[in-house]
């Protein structure tokens, strides 16, 4: 991922085709020491090719995988489910409380 970030940051520093020194510059900037083989592979599967249109399509990929919201309407369908997190909250709440009495009893305190 580092490779394709040097090489999109590249061509948005106004450099469209991007060689492998300019990546491996790019990259040594900020302390990462690029292996040769994925430099060449970054620029090899890039080259010749519209950066917006490959982002683009990437885009279109994207918008098919789920993200994790596919969860959200089935909590909220089941009273069981939104009924069960307030009630672990009170637990721990309630364990904190009783874990701050239990330094009075010793008989000193933070401001003794």
């Amino acid at each position: 991922m580092r490779y394709v970030a040097a090489y999109l940051l590249a061509v948005l520093g106004g450099n469209n085709n991007p060689t492998a020194k300019n990546i491996k510059k790019i990259l040594d900037s900020v302390g990462i020491d690029a292996d040769d083989e994925r430099v060449n592979k970054v620029i090899s599967e890039l080259s010749g090719k519209d950066v917006d249109d490959v982002v683009n399509s990437g885009l279109s990929k994207l918008a098919c995988v789920p993200a994790g919201s596919a969860l959200a309407p089935a909590a909220a369908a089941s009273p069981a489910a939104g009924e069960g997190a307030p009630a672990e909250e009170k637990k721990e709440e309630e364990k904190k409380e009783e874990s701050e009495e239990s330094d009075e009893d010793m008989g000193f305190g933070l401001f003794d």
